[in-house]
């Protein structure tokens, strides 16, 4: 019998690989599969036979739409290949389009729903996953697939707050740094030249200017150069394990917006959790999977310690509060729900409040950016302005 080497992902979304002896791919594909391990690719002698990836992600609020849609036809009791079918010739992202046609293939072939989204990590993420095996396996998945819908809703609009708070700002700085550059580049050699000409005494603020429009002009491939370099090499050290968590630690320790940050990270702990364990997903996978939603290496570090301590026997109040990185009442308000066995009632609540924190912490922050960003433009422009008309006001006087 021929020998196949083999990829995939296991339960708890690890890589693996090895090799089996078998009579075909698909008695492979079998195999694994009962093992309960998805199946990436298969190489036989050389010849690699890999399930096709499509394009690029699928945009959050389409997956949300066509999960609230999927629970719908699921309730009227539709039929699954039917309603994936009907999904898919309704849909037109083109990208999500072909992962649906090739999971409802794959379903009406005999594989079930999870294993078959399994297959499309950039459409369906663990979490979904998961969640749809659970809701397989209970007989609840239209339940399942309403909570998924509700989840991923959420997740959008504390996304949208998420890039609110920051395009605002970013926006506004970049605008005035190019503004700033093209007067200095084109507008303060042309005063210069005027005052080199009348020969002008010219003070102190106006000096400072004239010398930085003159390095500006001279070494303007030095200055793109030198931001260029720095954006490069933040980006690459902010890949490695280490200066991933250092970065992410300084932006956690920013006097307004890493309070902002990590009550978003708290609501998005909570609401994931909730969500898991309130569909049967066991409570380390849960723990696993909200891990890799944390969008924070350092959030992410305590919720795998919490994890490794659970699984050692442990409560999730314990390890999460000595990680010193979830506020003190979250972590109180956790205990109480393991006590009285209402965790995901008590996950919910917080992911409420912490939710509506968030809302006012971003209207807070757009009241308080406004202000300062119009100083930042008054000094940044103005000052450039009255250093560049102080020497007429000197050669105004000397004329009168």
């Amino acid at each position: 019998m021929p020998t196949f080497e083999w990829k995939g992902r296991g339960r708890n979304g690890q890589d693996q690989t090895g090799v089996l002896v078998a009579d075909s791919k698909d008695a492979v594909i079998g195999m694994l599969r009962r093992q309960q391990v998805v199946v990436t690719a298969v190489k036989e002698k050389g010849k690699e036979i890999a399930f096709p990836k499509w394009g690029g992600r699928v945009p959050a609020q389409l997956i949300a739409i066509f999960t609230r849609q999927f629970s719908v036809m699921i309730d009227a009791g539709l039929p699954l290949v039917q309603c994936l079918e009907i999904l898919a010739s309704q849909q037109e992202h083109k990208n999500f389009k072909r992962s649906l046609i090739q999971i409802r293939q794959d379903v009406e072939s005999g594989s079930n729903l999870a294993d078959s989204m399994r297959k499309h990590p950039k459409t369906f993420n663990d979490l979904y996953t998961n969640m749809v095996a659970a809701g397989e396996a209970g007989g609840i998945l239209d339940t399942i697939l309403q909570r998924l819908a509700a989840y991923i809703e959420k997740s959008v609009k504390l996304n949208s707050q998420v890039k609110s708070a920051m395009i605002y700002p970013v926006a506004v700085i970049s605008i005035a740094v190019i503004v700033v550059i093209v007067i200095l580049w084109k507008v303060i050699p042309v005063f210069a030249a005027l005052f080199k000409g009348l020969g002008a005494e010219l003070p102190m603020p106006t000096q400072i200017v004239i010398a930085m429009s003159n390095f500006i002009a001279d070494y303007w491939w030095l200055v793109f150069g030198v931001t260029a370099a720095t954006v490069y090499f933040l980006r690459r050290y902010h890949e490695t394990y280490r200066g991933k968590r250092v970065l992410d630690g300084i932006i956690l320790k920013a006097p307004v917006l890493g309070m902002l940050l990590r009550k978003i990270a708290v609501a998005r702990f909570c609401r994931t959790l909730a969500t898991l364990t309130s569909s049967g997903v066991p409570i380390l996978d849960g723990l696993q999977i909200t891990a890799r939603t944390a969008g924070n290496s350092v959030i992410e570090d305590a919720i795998m310690a919490t994890r490794k301590s659970v699984e050692e026997g442990k409560t999730i109040s314990e390890p999460l509060a000595d990680t010193e990185v979830f506020p003190s009442m979250v972590v109180q308000m956790i205990a109480v729900g393991e006590q009285t066995g209402a965790l995901d009632t008590m996950l919910s609540k917080i992911a409420d409040f912490y939710e509506d924190e968030v809302d006012n912490a971003v209207a807070g922050l757009m009241k308080l950016l406004e202000p300062l960003l119009i100083a930042f433009l008054g000094v940044a422009i103005g000052g450039i302005v009255i250093a560049m008309y102080m020497p007429m006001f000197s050669l105004i006087g000397a004329m009168g």
